[in-house]
């Protein structure tokens, strides 16, 4: 397909199905399907036939508020969510009622509001075909002006402009610390290398945590696409997705995509028929949560134990098998492909000064409305929890939320107001990580907080360097010892000591960042702390 066919081609997409005036779209990411979308989706799809000249039924990917699933939405062909008629909690059962409901009165006793917070209060680019395609549809993906970007980046755009565009556009790494995006692709793209590898980090392992997830289940081709516009920035042919096997609806999908791109000369050899060539390959991980820091990515890619190294020399200088390597995760490419849509100043435009565009969150915990959200940078946590999020549930009060997963810390309701950015989270003592946010009420004892995440940190360091080996192990000893009311103030200075001496000397950022939740805890419920303590 030449770069001038895409338009044409989408066109061709969208009139194919223009006879189709209502489709009934079933959320079948994995969370829905977990509660039953597969039977609902069958039973709609049963009662539609084939659908011509009345509607459509298909699945499609996620589609935000989790606990409310199965989530089905009516909608007129080209209508979003918002403009849908969404259901929750359907069962095979109502699928009667749904289809009658296509050409008349809405099922009262099932609907949910689209006007609601969780919806209105968002503001959708990572997520705006979520819940809208199918992620197993090219066809789909085309429609809604997917590879449109790639192709005005081939035939449109130097590999400087489309640096200089992720440049202006101030997106910084999603991932975890928020490194500038398009700093870090020009370092990469200088750096001299016959060859140069693009990895997708998609190893999410943060409890709590599942955006990458939801978005590779939903929108895959988006992903390839960010890769590949990346590729032709950097000037690199070869592309990595490493994602965890615990993700295996992810997996599929990623795979069908590939697939399907292939087929479709998007992929592969002489792109668009264009003169730039670009694979992808997948690589699965076994859910070690180390080999989320990136060279330890690295390694186990390479066939070696996920294990880091020390840096210098930085993965853009020598990466994967010593060359130039472009690490990004799965939310910092999907807004990839809208930058060079819109153009960096646009982009740019969204959110606060120093963190632009919007982010996605994954709220879990105790709130009422779990699930998957985007919103501009800079919304305030309060915002998030007790508009969007819904609140806390049985009437309980708000405690805490933790950040940042294992890599973050616990804030408090003091600090509810403030806005939710890189900068302002790290002057709480926390980060923004990769979104994970989980939501805490007044039953929760922060002293057990602290010690499930370093128990997870101990479990999951991989033993290479003494301080995160044998440090996150004495930390979960003593915080043990606090939480079974025998721990002496003592045990408490040294707690605080060692959280100062391995966040200095551990070699990555598991060990650096693996005091932080009991940092946190110290800073903000000290109290609660010490009313464990007996003794000196």
């Amino acid at each position: 397909m030449h770069p001038e066919d895409l338009a044409e081609k989408a066109a061709q997409f969208r009139a194919e199905e223009a006879a189709i005036k209502r489709e009934v779209r079933v959320c079948m990411a994995a969370s829905c399907q977990s509660s039953g979308a597969q039977p609902v989706l069958t039973a709609l799809t049963e009662i539609c036939g084939d659908g011509k000249g009345m509607c459509h039924v298909k699945g499609v990917g996620c589609m935000g508020l989790c606990s409310a699933g199965p989530l089905v939405a009516v909608a007129d062909k080209d209508c979003d969510l918002a403009d849908s008629v969404l259901y929750r909690d359907v069962t095979p059962a109502d699928a009667p009622d749904i289809m009658q409901s296509v050409c008349g009165a809405p099922v009262e006793r099932l609907r949910c509001s689209t006007e609601q917070p969780f919806f209105a209060r968002q503001q959708r680019i990572v997520l705006e075909n979520c819940g809208l395609i199918d992620p197993d549809s090219f066809k789909d993906y085309v429609a809604v002006g997917g590879y449109s970007a790639l192709v005005k980046a081939l035939s449109e755009m130097t590999s400087t402009e489309v640096l200089r565009e992720v440049t202006t556009s101030g997106l910084r790494g999603r991932g975890g610390g928020g490194y500038p995006t398009g700093l870090k692709w020009s370092t990469v793209a200088k750096t001299p290398g016959a060859q140069k590898y693009v990895i997708c980090n998609a190893d999410e392992g943060d409890p709590g945590a599942f955006m990458d997830r939801a978005v590779l289940e939903s929108d895959p081709h988006r992903i390839l696409e960010g890769m590949m516009i990346a590729g032709y920035a950097i000037g690199a042919n070869k592309g990595y997705v490493y994602v965890r096997a615990e993700y295996p609806l992810a997996v599929e999908r990623l795979q069908t995509a590939i697939r399907k791109a292939k087929g479709a000369g998007f992929l592969g050899h002489r792109v668009a028929d264009t003169q730039f060539s670009f694979e992808v390959e997948i690589r699965l991980g076994a859910g070690a949560f180390v080999c989320g820091e990136e060279t330890a990515l690295m390694a186990s890619i390479e066939g070696l134990r996920g294990q880091p190294r020390p840096r210098p020399p930085y993965p853009a200088e020598a990466g994967l098998w010593g060359c130039p390597t472009l690490i990004n995760n799965v939310e910092t490419f999907a807004n990839i492909a809208p930058i060079i849509r819109n153009g960096g100043a646009w982009f740019a435009g969204i959110g606060t000064e120093k963190s632009k565009g919007t982010k996605v969150f994954a709220l879990a915990g105790k709130i009422n409305n779990t699930g998957l959200i985007e919103v501009p940078m800079g919304t305030s946590l309060r915002d998030i929890i007790e508009q969007i999020g819904g609140g806390i549930p049985d009437g309980r009060a708000f405690k805490a939320v933790q950040t940042g997963g294992p890599s973050g810390g616990c804030i408090p309701a003091a600090h509810l107001d403030i806005g939710v950015d890189y900068d302002s989270l790290k002057t709480l003592g926390t980060m923004m990580g990769s979104g994970g946010m989980i939501v805490m009420d007044d039953s929760a004892c922060m002293v057990d907080v602290a010690r499930y995440f370093m128990e997870f940190c101990m479990t999951e360091s991989c033993g290479k360097c003494i301080p995160c080996r044998a440090g996150t192990q004495q930390m979960h000893g003593l915080l043990d010892t606090i939480a079974k009311g025998e721990g002496t103030r003592a045990d408490l200075a040294l707690l605080a000591h060692l959280c100062e001496v391995v966040q200095a000397t551990s070699l990555c950022g598991l060990g650096q960042s693996a005091p932080n939740p009991v940092l946190s805890t110290l800073r903000y419920f000290r109290e609660e702390v010490e009313a464990k303590l007996v003794g000196e």
